[in-house]
């Protein structure tokens, strides 16, 4: 997905970067090894735009259908990351981890449209 305004190359000249076939490849339903897992892993906690993909020339590549969110206690400190796996995380970490708590990512539900559906049903009844 493009998230910048200006004029960027196209989608089929990023083909050969990394994050264009790991993401082609979890598409295809292909495993990923340790080696990608890591990469994705510390490329999403670097990225500075998102907090779950991986910003390439002008396109953000979306890979929050396969990361996990996690909250890490160092240091006295509580912290916030996404990462495939609990491995992949420590791989990019540094220092003593005290606790790493997988938490359930929550899904918005859509309640707005539900509601102006069924009270256009009841009007119609009417």
């Amino acid at each position: 997905m493009k998230f910048v305004q200006w004029d960027v190359p196209e989608l089929e000249k990023l083909k050969d970067s990394r994050v264009y076939q790991l993401r082609e490849q979890l598409d295809n339903g292909d495993k990923l090894s340790r080696e990608d897992k890591n990469w994705i892993t510390r490329n999403v906690k670097e990225c500075i735009h998102f907090k779950r993909g991986i910003a390439l020339m002008g396109y953000f590549f979306d890979f929050s259908d396969v990361l996990k969110r996690y909250f890490v206690k160092q240091h006295g400190h509580i912290a916030e990351y996404y990462a495939i796996d609990k491995t992949a995380l420590r791989s990019v970490l540094y220092g003593r981890i005290e606790d790493i708590v997988e938490v359930e990512v929550e899904v918005e539900v859509e309640v707005e449209v539900e509601v102006e559906l069924k009270s256009k049903k009841h009007e119609s009844n009417d």
